[in-house]
């Protein structure tokens, strides 16, 4: 039966797609973050339904009278090239067959990131946007967090199987992004139940991040919870959220929580963490040898005998820097850093422009709690191989809108036309 409504939801929009292709992106959107078909257990399952519906969107772009445009700001140039090079690096890759099928996860998802630029140039449609990717992990941070305080924190939370957030690390990362993205949903809401939903949705996607049991995702949360702090423009409020989010966590986890953390401080008698640093060392090491880096998929037995301190220590990179570093060289992280930079200098470019106009607060507040979710990101993807996540670049296309819906409300300056002396008649 769930296979059945899933199904017949997705394939209903697909007219109204063709029709208005910027909904495409939201169910798009949807698809890729919340995975809907990934809680069925039968044949939807393993339907390719975000190619379709990116494909029917694609045929909807190609028809639609809509401007057809990328906003080409640093950010979408430094992508495209951060893309074209990691095309680049696959030519030179050492697991050539796995890298191949990887840059196409890769593109299929970078396609749409420039289709989500062209077509969603607006305030409403930036907003719809934010309120779909939200929602769609806010849905596993509420559960996870009844489910956290229900169980007391006994079991880990985790994503759909099959899935990009699968993993305790992984939906730990997502839940930690999408905390800020909550509270910027309540500062913009006007109804009172609404808006009380979102701050509740905010502490129980907190508690689940938790629940996650992944340290790299707690390192993110104190981090990101911070920096939300500074940002908010209501901070006894967001303090007091933090106070009883806090309270709740130390009360429902159970001891063996607290030694996994404490486990951090720890990391010389931590296998797993001693494995992250050897995989780092390999991958800084095999940078410096090839300057296309080992391509996708190198974090492998035969490039650990090669590069590593301890050859026989094989482990994931479980580091977006290290991961881009090992696959894509020096060059990589370069862009890889540049687009991240870039992305909050606009952010900042934002919140100054438009925090003293009542009429543009919203790209304000976005702009401040995307901000709060690259912290969280930049924070606890320091511990977690997530480089390519789909969140973390629409987020970088949600910017990148913004500023262009901001600049196109700027009032164009007067032309100011002189007008030439009258011409003197010459003497005969």
């Amino acid at each position: 039966m769930r296979d059945i409504a899933v199904t017949l939801v997705i394939f209903g929009t697909l007219p109204f797609i063709l029709w208005r292709p910027y909904i495409g992106v939201l169910v798009w959107t949807w698809l890729a973050f919340m995975n809907p078909h990934r809680l069925t257990w039968g044949f939807a399952y393993d339907m390719q339904f975000a190619l379709i519906v990116a494909i029917t969107t694609l045929v909807g772009l190609l028809a639609t009278r809509e401007e057809k445009k990328v906003p080409w700001t640093r950010e979408s140039v430094v992508l495209l090239i951060f893309v074209g090079w990691m095309v680049l690096t696959t030519f030179f890759a050492v697991y050539q067959s796995i890298a191949w099928l990887q840059l196409e996860k890769i593109i299929k998802i970078q396609v749409m990131i420039f289709v989500t630029m062209m077509l969603m140039q607006s305030k409403e449609r930036i907003n719809l946007l934010v309120w779909v990717m939200t929602l769609s992990l806010a849905f596993y941070g509420v559960k996870g967090g009844i489910f956290t305080i229900l169980n007391g924190g006994l079991y880990h939370v985790r994503g759909p199987a099959g899935s990009f957030i699968a993993g305790d690390n992984e939906i730990g990362l997502a839940l930690i992004m999408t905390v800020p993205l909550l509270r910027y949903l309540s500062l913009t809401v006007k109804n009172f139940w609404a808006k009380h939903a979102m701050t509740a949705a905010m502490v129980l996607t907190a508690i689940a991040a938790v629940g996650s049991q992944s340290r790299g995702a707690l390192v993110g949360l104190v981090a990101m919870a911070a920096f939300l702090w500074f940002k908010s423009r209501y901070k006894v409020a967001t303090m007091f959220l933090g106070i009883v989010a806090a309270v709740l966590i130390v009360n429902i986890m159970p001891q063996q929580w607290f030694d996994r953390m404490e486990s951090t401080k720890n990391y010389e008698e931590d296998a797993s963490a001693l494995g992250r640093i050897n995989a780092w060392h390999m991958a800084f090491n095999m940078a410096r040898v090839k300057p296309f880096g080992g391509g996708f998929e190198t974090f492998r037995p035969e490039m650990f005998a090669a590069y590593a301190p301890e050859p026989t220590r094989v482990h994931d990179a479980h580091s977006i820097y290290f991961e881009v570093l090992g696959e894509h060289g020096f060059v990589g992280l370069v862009l890889f850093l540049l687009l991240g930079w870039m992305t909050w200098r606009s952010a900042a470019w934002i919140i100054l422009r438009a925090r003293g106009d009542p009429a543009k607060r919203w790209a304000a507040d976005l702009a401040a709690m995307v901000q709060v979710s690259m912290v969280g990101y930049a924070s606890a993807g320091a511990f977690l191989g997530l480089a390519y996540f789909d969140y973390y670049y629409t987020l970088v296309a949600t910017v990148v809108l913004t500023k262009t819906v901001l600049l196109a409300d700027q009032p164009k300056p007067e032309r100011v036309t002189t007008l030439a002396p009258p011409a003197t008649a010459q003497a005969s």
